[in-house]
């Protein structure tokens, strides 16, 4: 199944129901005046986040969304039964949008956290309401107010503390199959990952963080190249980059091309990603024979600025001080 992180979905809240006209029939009181109860109000239409989903896949086959209407005022002052809410779930990190103003409603950002993205109508007032000295018998209620109707759009952005970027086949699907308990599709073929995956790496002695493994990039990603800009979205709300570089192809002649490549990409889409703090690690060393090369590798990267780590996602090799790093990196911010 595709991976689904934008959606357009018709949301409607329930009408208000109308108030009753209605008299007091009773043998002890001939003139007993009106008793018409008021109508319930409509249902209002919530988004509620959850963990319990991670795409906006299933909005791909409902799009329309109708809150229950108020029921009708009835006699004897008997108030309208109120219509049910609808409660709609959303993967956490879904931003709300109205279609037509282009307006933020919302971020839903946090687990549990709530949107009314339709309010239901309030219901009408019964006859007994407009009952005066002078109009002892109104003879007319009040209808109900119309509920709300919106067309929305959604759009995920994950949420993760790290992000793990680089070309493809540069090793991020098996990192993060070695570092946590997401079981990506791995494969020696560009474009494995077609859907971003999260991994929450847990340890029983060291605060957990979750990982966001982003399907691989080239050159003119932001132009919708390979699998184009759709998840340069995802890297947004990192806290920290884990920039991964496959070392058994790199060019000796031009050690930071790919490297160069990815930070290009995340610059044009948004210059801020481009800021973000990376770490970079150097993948596959269990394949590189030529130690030389690898030195002339490391010494570029440590001239561009960067304390390269070298790893072998395939093998385990490094993972252990990797994960230590990225944690000292998010909780410590003193290395």
């Amino acid at each position: 199944m595709m991976f689904h992180d934008e959606a357009k979905i018709t949301v409607s809240a329930g009408n208000g129901g109308s108030g009753s006209v209605s008299f007091r029939r009773e043998r002890s009181k001939p003139w007993g005046g009106p008793d018409g109860g008021d109508g319930g109000d409509g249902g209002s239409v919530i988004l509620q986040a959850t963990t319990r989903i991670n795409s906006l896949n299933d909005f791909h086959f409902k799009k329309q969304f109708q809150a229950e209407r108020g029921g009708q005022g009835k006699s004897s002052d008997c108030h309208g039964r109120n219509g049910a809410d609808i409660v709609i779930d959303v993967p956490v990190g879904t931003l709300v949008y109205d279609q037509d103003s282009g307006e933020l409603l919302g971020d839903l950002a946090g687990d549990g956290t709530t949107l009314c993205v339709a309010r239901g109508g309030r219901g009408g007032k019964g006859n007994h309401h407009f009952a005066t000295s002078r109009h002892r018998t109104p003879r007319f209620a009040q209808k109900g107010m119309p509920g709300e109707a919106r067309q929305l759009f959604l759009e995920l952005k994950l949420i993760a503390d790290v992000g793990l970027i680089g070309l493809p086949n540069a090793g991020k699907s098996t990192l993060i199959s070695r570092i946590s308990s997401a079981k990506p599709t791995i494969a020696d073929y560009p474009f494995t990952t077609l859907t971003p995956h999260l991994g929450v790496v847990d340890s029983d002695q060291d605060r957990p963080f979750v990982v966001a493994d982003i399907p691989g990039l080239i050159k003119n990603a932001h132009l919708g190249a390979g699998l184009g800009h759709r998840f340069l979205k995802h890297v947004e709300r990192t806290n920290l980059l884990v920039h991964l570089v496959d070392v058994s192809l790199v060019d000796s002649d031009h050690p930071l091309a790919s490297f160069d490549i990815i930070n290009h990409e995340l610059r044009l889409f948004k210059p801020a990603l481009a800021e973000k703090f990376q770490v970079v690690v150097l993948n596959k060393i269990d394949l590189v024979t030529d130690p030389e090369r690898l030195n002339l590798v490391k010494a570029a990267f440590k001239q561009a600025g960067y304390s390269p780590r070298l790893i072998s996602a395939k093998t385990g090799t490094g993972i252990k001080e990797l994960t230590a790093v990225i944690r000292r990196h998010l909780f410590e911010r003193d290395v």
